[in-house]
């Protein structure tokens, strides 16, 4: 009894699973410009290039470049009155900008931060406070980035442009 309500299960779940479509509904493709800001920087680029081919939206020959930065802040977090641990807190913030190069305009601006903390050991001497940072700044990064190419996928990417964006661009065409 308990083997055919594990198959049935095991049924359900398979065909469940095939009816799932996880292509992006935004069909653009995305190249990656420059990202500053040395290890940090790396480790941004390479996050955005692995998640942007995975999802089959990159390509560096596209009219859009995704231009972005990440930074990271340190700072004392306080848990209560007492003060019987001390924690570290790190804020990682995310700037993107998407340029269309055809139109020479900004079609898309993403911003976007996140906490973390972790209890640090009172003497500079100990490794894992450095190593601890090393590790926040990497996840963050990472998680900033899943968050950002989840919107993308959904966003349509295209210039606005006023009235007097309009007239200058005809007034170039004449």
């Amino acid at each position: 009894m308990f083997k055919i309500k594990l198959l049935i299960s095991l049924l359900i779940s398979l065909v469940l699973l095939s009816c799932t479509n996880i292509s992006p509904k935004n069909n653009a493709k995305f190249s990656l410009g420059y990202v500053g800001g040395g290890y940090d920087g790396l480790l941004l680029y390479n996050s955005l290039d692995a998640h942007l081919l995975s999802y089959d939206m990159l390509n560096n020959n596209s009219r859009y470049e995704i231009r972005s930065s990440v930074g990271h802040a340190t700072g004392v977090y306080i848990t209560n009155i007492d003060n019987t641990s001390n924690r570290e807190s790190i804020t990682s913030v995310l700037n993107l900008i998407i340029y269309d190069k055809k139109l020479k305009c900004n079609a898309y601006s993403y911003n976007d931060k996140i906490y973390q903390f972790y209890i640090f050991a009172s003497n500079e001497k100990f490794i894992s406070n450095k190593i601890a940072l090393k590790k926040i700044k990497s996840e963050n990064t990472e998680e900033l980035v899943k968050k950002f190419i989840n919107t993308l996928m959904y966003k349509n990417v295209k210039c606005k442009f006023s009235k007097i964006n309009l007239k200058s661009l005809r007034n170039k065409i004449r």
